[in-house]
């Protein structure tokens, strides 16, 4: 297993809703966290899954995403 994490856009419980509706179609809800405490608001992703469809994931739910 690997660890991804990538900067986001998020800025409530709003917004990290709608990446985990995104994020939930390939994982569960226990492989990834988003952190809305750290400056980057950082999504940490524990999964074997590419880090290009965890970012593509946060884009589709309407926010910015950039690997770290």
């Amino acid at each position: 297993m690997k660890m991804i994490q990538v900067k986001t856009s998020a800025k409530c419980a709003g917004c990290v809703a709608k990446i985990g509706e995104q994020l939930n179609q390939f994982l569960t809800p226990d492989q990834w966290s988003l952190d809305l405490s750290t400056p980057d608001k950082l999504l940490t992703v524990n999964a074997d899954v590419s880090a290009e469809r965890v970012v593509d994931a946060v884009r589709a739910a309407g926010f910015k995403a950039e690997l770290r």
